[in-house]
């Protein structure tokens, strides 16, 4: 039982969405993910000789994982049967192996197992599959949009080739667009189409790299727009109201992108939270990968505001984290809250600064030795080097502190402010100097 709906065959209903009828139906067909299925690499060649192992596919929306699925499907010699984690249970999941089992045994027949939202499964239908797909049948074919290492037990990991498909570029969801307006089988190409120019290329962009959403997003544009004269003429305006989305100046390849992200940090670094929220909403807008948000985030709460408010950090990382869980569009929210805390917060670049005049002095050559009393002495014969001899243990005396020399020079990298904690620190750290805890 194939439960795959194949390509192969003129498609006569024209209820699928376009992105479903328009799935590659041979390798050549297939958009994107060249460092995967590339000439000579070494997943196509996998596919090619009908020899596959295991395999999760991993990534975003729209990137190719299931027409990936298809295409092996169409490829190979074995059967090929489909589940979907997010209703398929336990029983079904067994029958498809005993199914997978009995094919082999009868026909000596393989069976591909392919399993959509794979991460849905939970632990003991994860269990399930392991004796199996650890004795090659049925092959397992699984897609997911969660980082496999974290969603999906190590052992089944472990077992499979881990693929991980990335986003589209622009000029493959072009190419996926372009292929759609000409199929006169499975597209639009029987349709009286005009389209204004940039306005593919724009809907290519604000995709967001997910070919699923610009290719239905073009075909609600055709079957909607009323022929004028004749023909239907596609507008950027069309195709703006179409993906629901207005077209933002920002580019991640030109200065739009550079520019933006440093008027984000530098809201954040001068303590604007308004200017903040609109500069990080610009960008979640226009298409930014929320991961390098988060980044610029986590760096500012280190670098601009640093031990002025430690919690800055905390903040930041739990964001990234949450932002990373939960996905777009909620993974706006803990941004936002992060941005602002950090924009809020009080400000210092002490612990930066300190680093950087450290890390001078060591790539100009002005290298210190270790001091005797704190070298390793744990292992049989330091002592007999004098290694860690005369070394103070600072639990040992008053306040948890004792004085002595931690470099064999005297050398101030860091200087802490007056504001927020950092005043703490620097009270602390001059009571210290002082020899009082």
């Amino acid at each position: 039982m194939d439960l795959f709906d194949s390509p192969t065959q003129p498609t006569s209903s024209t209820q699928e969405p376009l992105a479903t009828r328009m799935r590659p139906r041979a390798l050549e067909e297939f958009v994107g993910q060249e460092h995967l299925v590339g000439t000579g690499k070494l997943l196509r060649r996998a596919i090619e000789a009908d020899r596959l192992t295991s395999l999760i596919l991993y990534g975003p929306p729209g990137c190719g994982k299931t027409a990936l699925a298809t295409v092996i499907a169409n490829r190979t010699t074995a059967l090929v049967e489909r589940l979907n984690a997010t209703s398929a249970g336990v029983a079904e999941l067994r029958d498809a192996i005993a199914r997978a089992k009995e094919r082999h045994r009868l026909q000596r027949t393989r069976t591909i197992l392919f399993i959509d939202e794979i991460h849905r499964f939970n632990k003991i239908q994860q269990d399930v599959l392991m004796p199996d797909v650890e004795s090659g049948n049925p092959v397992l074919i699984g897609a997911t949009t969660f980082n496999p290492f974290f969603a999906i037990l190590p052992a089944l990991v472990s077992r499979s080739l881990v693929c991980e498909l990335k986003p589209l570029a622009e000029s493959e969801v072009l190419t996926a667009l372009k292929r759609a307006l000409a199929d006169e089988e499975r597209g639009l190409g029987l349709l009286p189409l005009d389209v204004e120019d940039g306005a593919l290329r724009h809907l290519a962009k604000v995709s967001d790299g997910d070919a699923r959403r610009a290719l239905n997003a073009l075909e609600i544009a055709a079957l909607t727009t009323k022929p004028s004269n004749g023909r239907i003429r596609l507008t950027r305006g069309i195709i703006e109201e179409s993906i629901q989305k207005k077209a933002v100046v920002y580019d991640r390849d030109e200065d739009a992108h550079y520019d933006t992200i440093s008027a984000f940090i530098k809201s954040m670094r001068g303590s604007d939270p308004d200017a903040t929220l609109y500069w990080l909403a610009k960008m979640l807008y226009a298409g930014e990968d929320p991961r390098f948000l988060a980044r610029r985030i986590m760096i500012c709460a280190a670098e601009d505001v640093g031990n002025a408010d430690p919690q800055a950090l905390v903040v930041s990382t739990a964001a990234m984290q949450a932002s990373e869980f939960v996905g777009l569009p909620e993974a706006r929210i803990p941004l936002a809250q992060a941005a602002v805390y950090v924009a809020c917060a009080p400000k210092s670049n002490a612990a930066y600064l300190g680093i950087e005049q450290a890390t001078k002095d060591v790539e100009a050559g002005r290298t210190l030795d270790v001091p005797k009393h704190l070298q390793d002495a744990s292992y049989k014969g330091a002592k007999k080097l004098g290694r860690g001899k005369g070394y103070k243990y600072a639990h040992d005396f008053p306040g948890h502190h004792v004085k002595q020399d931690y470099l064999p020079e005297r050398r101030v990298y860091y200087e802490p402010t007056e504001l927020g904690y950092e005043k703490t620190i620097k009270e602390r750290l001059a009571r210290l100097r002082k020899g009082s805890a």
